[in-house]
């Protein structure tokens, strides 16, 4: 359904019948964090996240997974393998 108060026309998943069922009525305004985000729009009550109502939980546990100005670094930690072993793993199949 769309959204009539703070982003008006807009599709919302808090939006009834009855109005916005997110705690509070309304979305919540971003937090710092969010700043450089693609997803913050302009909103009758000033910046809000356009797909969570409430950035502040969204940020609690570390990083948002809906954060477009943030990036994650994956590390790789190559296992060594001790090639004895692995030759004969691998010959383990061959048997007659």
């Amino acid at each position: 359904m769309q959204c009539q108060t703070v982003l008006p026309g807009a599709e919302c998943t808090f939006w009834s019948k009855k109005g916005c069922i997110f705690e509070g009525n309304s979305c919540q305004l971003v937090i710092d964090k969010c700043q450089g985000c693609e997803r913050v729009v302009e909103g009758s009550i000033g910046q809000v996240c356009s797909v969570a109502p409430s950035p502040e939980q969204k940020w609690k546990s570390g990083l948002c997974n809906f954060a477009t100005h943030q990036k994650i670094e994956i590390k790789s930690v190559d296992a060594k393998v001790n090639p004895l072993k692995a030759s004969k793993k691998a010959a383990g199949g061959k048997k007659k």
